[in-house]
């Protein structure tokens, strides 16, 4: 259920603004709907794993937040993350 170094590496790579960017919101946000992909089909199988689903929660949240963030200072790069990661909204 975790994420893979080489996957983190091309999540990073795909999103970053600049060649040291690891902490952008951007790259944030994809690395959060990337782990909420993979908590949404854990718990497809194991729908009882409520300890999971609480973590699921808390992750959105987060992601929630960050979206937020992004829409108030960078309303273009918003909407390319939306789009590009094809989040509702």
């Amino acid at each position: 259920m975790s994420i893979t170094k080489e996957r983190k590496t091309e999540i990073i790579s795909d999103f970053r603004r600049a060649e040291a960017d690891t902490g952008s919101p951007e790259v944030q946000i994809a690395m959060l709907t990337h782990r909420i992909e993979e908590l949404t089909s854990h718990l497809t199988s194991h729908p009882k794993d409520h300890s999971s689903r609480r973590g699921l929660l808390m992750l959105v949240s987060r992601r929630r937040r960050l979206l937020d963030y992004l829409r108030r200072h960078a309303q273009e790069k918003y909407l390319s993350i939306i789009g590009r990661l094809q989040l509702r909204k």
